[in-house]
């Protein structure tokens, strides 16, 4: 953090140098400065007596302690008849109260001591965290513990937490830019875990009981890593962790389901949802790439130049040259564990629907045909390396990106060789990319609006398949 201070400051100063040198009126167009140099912080890493890896990082500067269990599971493992278990059980193992502690109690405990422990399941990942001030951080601790390892999911919460499923069901189509991006993800995800979203029959089908399995299943030490951070003594930390956390478990190691990885095929697709309003949302994608992928450099460049910067071609074009949309963009969601995607996003009037969507492919397609410009391929580098240090503003998130990394299997020196790589990138490297990872031809296409204020017909896209957005039954 002092590093970073340290770094900014001497830009600052850097500047204010030059600028006195011309009597306070230097030309920006014409500035320069030395190249700043960044240390990429590093974090210690131990183990624990039952081989739970855990990431250290001491900082004084307040009397706080944050930590982060990443656990291995997520919604992809949950029972197809069963979406929605997962986030359920990551809410309600907070919410249900642990270790015997009612909620109730949970709840005011926490707020007497200004702790917070919160928890959650995402599609790949589920987490637990913890915020407390240092004398308050042992029975922090073991509250934060036991809504690891031993939730009691009161049936109470488990029946608000249901109820607020449902009400959110009810509601889904309230948004069209909801809609647009959940269909959008149901296509390109189709027949896979990552597509599924929950129904009421899912809903309904979720008990306590599920809850508690799902969460025995994958809550295990053998399966989580720990990333700390904040005004502790190490000694002391490591034995409150193993006291917590015990010997080694003598069951066999955590295995995570076989989930295969998503079929990559591209065919086209629109899909039209009716909403009589009067701005459209439009949403275009298809499979995208995982982080083994050795285009990944090239992919971020490309990225910024396509869609991902306020001077990108789609924000220059739709937004600035033609008025069409306040915000356009588009970016690779690069997975981690699973094939991420490629998205592109606007919402236009709906008196200009058609000509956005066949300028935003225009615009696309554009990438694979020709190499970018030197000034686009500088701007992208610049941006990319120079902000690169702004993923590590507290201790808090450099500890968590270290064990993010081990989580889903980084290769080591991923972070160190980060912008070297980026700077490596061509011309041709960008184009190379552009042409294998992005297919306009077979985008997934999601229009949600009113059709009878567009300026053509969908059907001018291709076949159409409308959504049913009628409110369902709940059973």
């Amino acid at each position: 953090m002092k590093r970073l201070i340290l770094s900014l400051v001497l830009l600052v100063t850097a500047w204010a140098a030059v600028a006195a040198a011309d009597g306070g009126k230097a030309d920006p167009r014409t500035m320069s400065f030395p190249e700043l140099r960044f240390e990429i912080p590093t974090a210690e890493r131990a183990v624990l007596e039952c081989g739970m890896p855990v990431y250290l990082l001491r900082d004084t500067e307040l009397p706080i302690i944050n930590i982060t269990a990443l656990v291995r599971t997520g919604s992809v493992y949950e029972p197809a008849t069963k979406a929605g278990l997962a986030a359920l059980t990551g809410s309600v193992m907070r919410s249900g109260g642990a270790g015997g502690l009612s909620p109730e109690q949970m709840d005011d405990e926490l707020e007497f001591m200004a702790s917070a422990v919160e928890s959650g399941i995402g599609p790949d990942m589920g987490t637990v965290s913890l915020t407390s001030l240092t004398k308050n951080f042992s029975r922090t601790l073991r509250i934060f513990g036991d809504v690891l390892l031993h939730p009691d999911f009161s049936q109470k919460r488990v029946d608000i937490a249901h109820k607020h499923l449902i009400e959110g069901l009810r509601r889904q189509n309230d948004d069209p830019k909801e809609i647009a991006g959940r269909e959008l993800n149901r296509a390109i995800y189709a027949g896979h875990p990552l597509g599924a979203v929950p129904t009421f029959a899912s809903a309904n089908a979720i008990t306590r009981q599920d809850m508690v399995d799902f969460h025995r299943r994958f809550f295990r030490p053998d399966a989580m890593i720990l990333a700390i951070s904040g005004d502790f003594d190490r000694g002391a930390l490591l034995r409150e962790l193993n006291a917590v956390f015990g010997k080694p478990a003598i069951a066999p190691p955590a295995a995570l389901p076989d989930i295969p990885q998503p079929k990559a095929e591209f065919r086209p697709e629109v899909i039209y949802g009716k909403k009589e309003v009067n701005q459209t949302v439009i949403r275009m994608g298809h499979l995208g790439v995982t982080k083994d992928s050795p285009d990944i450099y090239a992919l971020r460049i490309m990225d910024y130049i396509l869609g991902g910067s306020f001077t990108s071609r789609l924000t220059m074009e739709i937004r600035t040259n033609q008025g069409l949309a306040y915000n356009v963009d588009s970016r690779f969601d690069v997975g981690r564990r699973f094939t991420g995607t490629f998205i592109a996003e606007t919402e236009t009037k709906a008196g200009s629907t058609g000509k956005a969507v066949s300028l935003m492919e225009e615009i696309i397609a554009g990438m694979t045909r020709e190499p970018v410009s030197d000034q686009e391929l500088k701007a992208a580098k610049e941006y990319i390396i120079n902000s690169f240090m702004f993923g590590f503003t507290s201790p808090a998130s450099i500890v968590t990106q270290r064990a993010r990394l081990e989580f889903y299997g980084y290769a080591p020196g991923y972070l160190e060789g980060y912008r070297d790589n980026i700077a490596r990138v061509t011309k041709e490297d960008v184009l190379a990319a552009a042409r294998r990872h992005l297919r306009p031809e077979a985008f997934k296409l999601v229009v949600v609006g009113d059709a009878a204020k567009f300026d053509k017909p969908l059907t001018a896209l291709g076949a159409v398949r409308e959504l049913d957005l009628r409110q369902q039954p709940e059973k």
